[in-house]
């Protein structure tokens, strides 16, 4: 039996990573206690992709643990240990705004739930690889400070630019505001990578410029380009919070990101990091995001601007994938930004 187990298993990137390995062969444990809900209200809630992935797939087991939670961890790697064959962590406390209200609850969440899954697989199954989804947030603010130049609908770099291609992993994470979730995802990369480069296990850390589609959960502290559809469609109105909105993400789609997974779990490494996102590929300003939904659905968007962007926030961000490509040269982009609006669009129609 080849058994993988991932947590957050009922949000964006852990339910595209058990349709992946399911349809792939594995029996697939999935950690998942919907504290998405608890989080940011019903808007957040993950019931719905539970209960369908749980339609779909027949080997597919949910558990309702939380990762906070020692002893009922132990339990599941005791039972299967060298059973299992990849460890995909998902889950999180991801909101800036969250982490700075309740500083303990992320840092237990975001630190000691990823420190207690690291020692496990020490424990039980140390040759099984160890996938971990870390954030751009780890570089702080300090984006911020790259030469950006205002255009008419998004703030960008010149062609000659060392970071035009987009930022990469050696990029400095100090002399920066990371927020409060920014800080605990980066004692949580960085002790993945302790564990990889100090212990010796299989592990790495893709460091997500905006990972989105269908089966997010989008709300308002939470999932960027989601939430801006949903709210543009149902509600005809959206909020541009600092930076002019014309802030700039590259967005990769759940389905890309995890045949990165796929393409690690094949060939593996150890204390391994990758900045992934949909690099110069796939990127948009939120003015430009606001005016293809509205192009695309022939619909007028209320737009009200509010001066102060949110602590932490990027006014440009697009992750240079060279260092991945070039490990993995198998791996494709199949989304760009256009085809992941026009299927989210499709999503809430």
């Amino acid at each position: 039996m080849s058994l993988a187990l991932i947590t957050g298993s009922s949000g964006l990137v852990g339910s595209e990573s058990v349709n992946f390995f399911s349809d792939k062969g594995f029996d697939v444990i999935g950690v998942d206690n919907n504290l998405r809900k608890f989080f940011f209200g019903d808007d957040g809630s993950t019931l719905w992709v539970k209960k369908n992935l749980q339609k779909r797939n027949k080997k597919f087991r949910h558990l309702n643990i939380d990762i906070r939670n020692y002893d009922a961890l132990a339990n599941v790697f005791k039972k299967y240990k060298n059973k299992i064959k990849v460890i995909i962590h998902c889950a999180a406390q991801p909101s800036h705004d969250y982490g700075k209200k309740f500083p303990f609850l992320d840092f237990n969440i975001n630190a000691t739930g990823t420190l207690n899954l690291l020692d496990l697989t020490k424990k039980y199954c140390p040759n099984t690889p160890f996938i971990f989804m870390s954030t751009n947030k780890v570089y702080g603010d300090s984006p911020n400070k790259l030469n950006v130049y205002e255009k008419k609908k998004r703030w960008d770099l010149k062609s000659k630019d060392k970071n035009f291609k987009g930022i990469s992993e050696n990029f400095t994470i100090d002399n920066s505001t990371h927020s409060f979730f920014g800080v605990s995802k980066t004692y949580a990369d960085l002790i993945v990578q302790e564990y990889g480069k100090n212990v010796g296990l299989k592990t790495v850390c893709f460091r997500g410029g905006c990972i989105t589609g269908p089966n997010h959960s989008g709300a308002k502290l939470h999932g960027f380009l989601s939430y801006l559809v949903k709210s543009s469609i149902i509600n005809k109105k959206y909020n541009l919070i600092g930076y002019k909105g014309k802030q700039v993400r590259d967005n990769l789609h759940s389905h890309d990101l995890v045949n990165c997974f796929w393409e690690f779990y094949k060939k593996p490494r150890y204390g391994e990091v990758y900045n992934i996102g949909g690099g110069r590929y796939s990127n948009c300003s939120i003015i430009e995001a606001l005016d293809l939904i509205e192009s695309l659905c022939n619909i007028n968007i209320k737009r009200k601007l509010i001066k102060t962007p949110r602590v932490g926030d990027h006014i440009w961000y697009i992750s240079n994938l060279n260092k991945f490509k070039k490990h993995y040269p198998k791996w494709k982009q199949k989304y760009n930004t256009k085809k992941i609006i026009e299927e989210l669009i499709n999503n809430y129609k």
